[in-house]
């Protein structure tokens, strides 16, 4: 008996495939249509925003980049530099591209900057640290 081949490939379940095909026009995309390869269809089939927030991440925490000393030794302590650095990124900078057009600002300004958290309506200022730590939030634990 000679030796078997490759095994057969098998789907595995709860695993999927997307395509996103760009339509364009003179060098600008101006359609992008998500085909289902394998699997069935999802909701948001794009990981960029997934990405997008592990890029910010391994950039504000040395201990996600590799090749690195900087690391936590406790969880609690690695907890607590991630909270921080989204609270910095979505709470305490401003970012220019979230800024609203107002009328009637000082100095003839016609925008006013925002943060992320400004923008999608759950604060109506930018925080300050203190203000981050002493608000009374709930901690969530593992049970």
């Amino acid at each position: 008996m000679g030796k078997r081949g490759r095994p057969r490939l098998v789907p595995t379940a709860r695993v999927g495939l997307t395509q996103a095909v760009k339509r364009r026009c003179r060098g600008k995309v101006v359609g992008v249509e998500v085909l289902c390869v394998l699997g069935s269809p999802i909701a948001c089939p794009y990981g960029v925003h997934g990405e997008r927030l592990n890029g910010v991440l391994r950039d504000c925490l040395n201990g996600l980049t590799r090749q690195t000393h900087a690391f936590a030794k406790r969880v609690c302590l690695w907890d607590a530099a991630v909270v921080l650095c989204v609270f910095e990124r979505n709470w305490w900078c401003l970012r220019w591209c979230w800024r609203a057009r107002v009328d009637g600002l000082l100095e003839g300004r016609r925008y006013r900057r925002r943060s992320p958290a400004m923008a999608i309506g759950l604060t109506d200022h930018i925080w300050s640290w203190e203000e981050f730590l002493t608000y009374g939030h709930y901690h969530y634990s593992k049970g």
